[in-house]
């Protein structure tokens, strides 16, 4: 979720449907579906080595024909693979597999398509590359990140390039979460960020701790909020005190992550 300015800054996006370079294997396609939760738009990776002849796809995106046929475009796709399930990444990845001839890898079977699914610990290679993949649960308890060893790791909506991301309560779980956020703290000094939304940061652990300080500030946010209000108040009474400061249009979403943290309170402290 964005309304936060505590981490990252708005960077200056090219026009949609134009790929950019981000890192020396990394390319990204900006699809045309901005809106509060999704800031400009989701951000689809394509990925390959430079000598490789196709691409590992991450997060078609929408279901946006337009967006999905402009992916096709850049050459063949060996795999597609999901960080997530939530649709403004997933929606489109069945289309697009059957226009690539490409299957789907995701750690929610419900996704998957041609192919095995993905585990913590895994190693895809394929478009010259050798990717690691992370389980990253917290935003939802299907995240997944992926690394490109030395280089930067695709956080999906763990980690956002601009603004805070949502704990989507009663799947994701605030615990998990920091868990997460300490994994990728650990990653190695100057390893890119390449979000599912918002622009690329330059270090992962910084941005990571970051997270890490603004989650531990709002959860005391909350723990004080509740003792205020008299012990047990609803969600949304908590949301209206300690989200004051954010755009009122995003309370729906914050409601979730409080919801994450008042089950954190009970449960672990």
């Amino acid at each position: 979720m964005s309304g936060s300015p505590l981490i990252g800054a708005r960077a200056e996006h090219p026009l949609y449907g134009e790929l950019r370079q981000v890192t020396p294997h990394a390319a990204v396609l900006l699809a045309d579906n901005p809106s509060p939760m999704t800031l400009d738009g989701t951000n689809t990776w394509l990925l390959k080595a430079p000598d490789a002849s196709s691409y590992v796809v991450v997060d078609p995106g929408p279901l946006d024909p337009v967006h999905l046929k402009r992916i096709a475009s850049f050459g063949p796709v060996s795999e597609i693979l999901l960080t997530h399930g939530h649709p403004d990444h997933s929606d489109g990845a069945r289309s697009f597999a059957e226009l690539v001839g490409a299957p789907v890898r995701a750690l929610d079977p419900t996704f998957t398509f041609g192919s095995e699914g993905l585990v913590d610990g895994d190693v895809i290679t394929s478009a010259g590359l050798e990717l690691r993949v992370l389980g990253t649960p917290g935003h939802t308890s299907d995240s997944l990140c992926f690394v490109i060893p030395g280089e930067a790791v695709l956080t999906g909506d763990t980690v956002l390039g601009r603004g805070t991301t949502i704990v989507a309560h009663p799947d994701g779980k605030l615990g998990d979460y920091f868990e997460s956020l300490r994994l990728l703290a650990e990653l190695p000094a100057d390893t890119a960020v390449l979000p599912g939304h918002g622009p690329e940061l330059a270090d992962a652990g910084e941005a990571a701790r970051a997270y890490l300080a603004h989650r531990t500030q709002r959860l005391d946010q909350v723990r004080r909020a509740v003792s205020a209000l008299g012990g047990s108040p609803t969600p949304r009474q908590v949301v209206e005190v300690v989200y004051a400061d954010v755009d009122r249009v995003l309370w729906p979403a914050a409601e979730w992550s409080v919801r994450a943290q008042l089950e954190y309170l009970r449960t672990e402290g």
